[in-house]
């Protein structure tokens, strides 16, 4: 008989109500509360659900006494509320970043690590299959060696974004904390650890707290270097989000790319898979021909996927694939680019961990 896991769930959002869905279309999965603050809103969503509402989450855990937690709230609240479950030995799905503050992100992974229990950090795109079939190009010699790698997240979030959650105007709600994450969590997978950082910020679009856009460079352990852009405020299509074609929230530009990866023998656009190399890498010069080549793949929606990761956890199947640890080091690359940004300075990892 297959085991049914009850859950709970704090933050009913943008990305919380998908996390709804995705266990509702589970079997083995039932969500037995909603944590969110007393509103109409959030009432009719739990109905909904077929969930209880509570405002607290320890009072949720008392009552439930649930197998596993989701927390997709704000991110203020991401360390408390994980202590929180970890304390009562339930595991944790955590959005992204793990926690606002590095401090907390440490502290938090400290926890984890004495405590065992386990905690999966939401970079959902880990999972996609994508990812793989990327890999399966840059570990081979037709690619080579690693010597550069160019990145984008550009697009234009609209003045309701803001106003629905204004807390993403505020100092921890920015996109370096929203969408960097992401890509630091991506970079980091595809070209290995982060040697140091050098990033410029602006704000002067929206003129919030926070920042709108952000220029880095990037130096990785391995020798390679590394460019990355970022906008909230840019009407343009080179961002995951476009180009993955992952979420039909958003149009799809299949064509497009959001990371170019160079190698001493050939090639990779990224996401639409066309790779480059030269047949003979002795023969490798800017005078010869490439070879064309179009990686095959199975699109999958990664947050299912990253799900059924989290189902393998609580059953002891598997070990959290992004863990509070991982989560903690692409915080402490974040804090190097804050201070990189405060300091117009080159920030070495070493002196921050």
């Amino acid at each position: 008989m297959t085991a049914t896991y009850d859950f709970i769930l704090s933050g009913p959002g943008l990305i919380g109500s998908k996390h709804a869905r995705l266990l509702a279309d589970r079997p083995d999965c039932h969500l037995a509360a909603i944590v969110a603050p007393d509103s109409d809103e959030n009432l009719a969503f739990a109905k909904a659900c077929g969930a209880a509402l509570f405002t607290d989450i320890g009072a949720a855990l008392t009552a439930i006494r649930p197998d596993a937690a989701i927390i997709s709230s704000p991110n203020a609240f991401h360390f408390d509320q994980v202590m929180t479950c970890i304390r009562q030995g339930v595991p944790v799905l955590v959005e992204k970043p793990v926690t606002d503050l590095v401090e907390d992100a440490r502290t938090l992974a400290d926890e984890v690590d004495r405590m065992g229990i386990p905690v999966l950090v939401g970079h959902h795109r880990t999972y996609s299959p994508l990812l793989d079939a990327a890999m399966s190009f840059l570990g081979t010699e037709r690619f080579g060696r690693l010597v550069a790698v160019q990145g984008s997240a550009l697009f234009y979030k609209p003045g309701h974004y803001f106003l629905d959650g204004p807390w993403r105007t505020r100092k921890g709600g920015g996109p370096i904390l929203i969408n960097l994450i992401h890509e630091i969590g991506l970079m980091r997978h595809f070209c290995g650890e982060i040697h140091s950082v050098f990033a410029f910020a602006g704000k002067n679009i929206r003129n919030f707290e926070v920042e709108d856009t952000v220029a880095l460079n990037l130096e990785f352990e391995n020798g390679a270097l590394g460019n990355f852009i970022l906008s909230d405020t840019a009407a343009s299509s080179k961002s995951w989000e476009m180009t993955s074609g992952e979420n039909p929230t958003y149009p799809h530009f299949p064509l497009e790319n959001c990371y170019h990866f160079a190698g001493t023998n050939g090639s990779l656009d990224f996401p639409s898979m066309h790779a480059r190399s030269y047949a003979d890498p002795a023969k490798a010069s800017w005078w010869e021909e490439f070879t064309p080549e179009v990686l095959e793949f199975t699109p999958e929606d990664p947050l299912r996927l990253q799900l059924d990761h989290f189902v393998a956890v609580l059953a002891g199947q598997a070990r959290p694939k992004v863990s509070a640890r991982d989560g903690y080091v692409n915080m402490l690359v974040i804090e190097a680019i804050m201070r990189s940004i405060e300091t117009r300075s080159v920030i070495d990892m070493g002196a921050l961990s």
